[in-house]
């Protein structure tokens, strides 16, 4: 890695009177959002009615959704606040890992194919579901998206940050994420990265090919029930 302690990020605005704006529109997004999210959260855990299998799995994204908008907005509220770009290396490694593990297609993505499965589960074997959707059975599928999408943010993470910089500190980006570090690497070095990149893709496009699956067979057999 080169010896720069920090990145620059792309600034908002360059007048102050935008930069407040931004400020104050960016604390807005973000209060609702953990207003939102914290209801949800709140809404699950409270009510016993809810402790369902698809309530459960949407309690675990809203934890995640919370995680994703957590990891960008703050440090983009401060940096209009206080007028600056930086942000620290491990800051900025910080932020790329969380970022790729609650939203970038990481957790949420696999978080979203196990509620496909549940949705699928409820439709199509329905005097199945109490037994193939125990409390257990939800606990260890929301556990394995969590630990598959922590490793994989991981491996990208730790590969990424152990490139070496040859195009100076300057990101073209409002946060750290791997295409736009990839582009400060030297031209030969972010070839690993781009394969572990290739075969992330390979495996989330077969999430979604399951996701749409899913769905289809889950309308096909709603459309067979008949109507009075």
């Amino acid at each position: 890695m080169s010896n720069n302690s920090e990145f620059l990020l792309l600034a908002f605005a360059d007048t102050r009177e935008l930069q407040l704006l931004h400020f104050w529109l960016f604390l807005g997004i973000y209060l609702a959002a953990l207003l939102g999210n914290g209801l949800i959260i709140t809404a699950v855990a409270c009510d016993h009615h809810l402790h369902t299998p698809m309530y459960y799995f949407l309690l675990n994204l809203s934890l995640l959704d919370l995680g994703s908008i957590s990891t960008t907005l703050p440090k983009a509220m401060a940096n209009s606040l206080w007028d600056t770009r930086a942000i620290s290396y491990l800051g900025c490694a910080a932020q790329l890992f969380f970022f790729f593990f609650s939203f970038l297609m990481s957790a949420e993505y696999f978080l979203l194919t196990v509620m496909a499965c549940d949705h699928y589960i409820a439709i199509c074997k329905p005097l199945h579901y109490g037994t193939l959707l125990g409390s257990r059975a939800c606990v260890h599928m929301a556990t394995a998206a969590w630990g598959t999408g922590f490793l994989n943010s991981v491996l990208h993470t730790a590969n990424t940050f152990s490139l070496p910089l040859c195009q100076g500190n300057a990101l073209d980006q409002f946060f750290g994420e791997i295409p736009q570090i990839l582009k400060l690497t030297c031209s030969n070095a972010c070839l690993k990265e781009i394969r572990l990149l290739v075969v992330s893709a390979c495996l989330f496009f077969g999430c979604f090919v399951f996701i749409v699956l899913s769905y289809v067979q889950s309308f096909r057999a709603v459309l067979k029930i008949p109507s009075e």
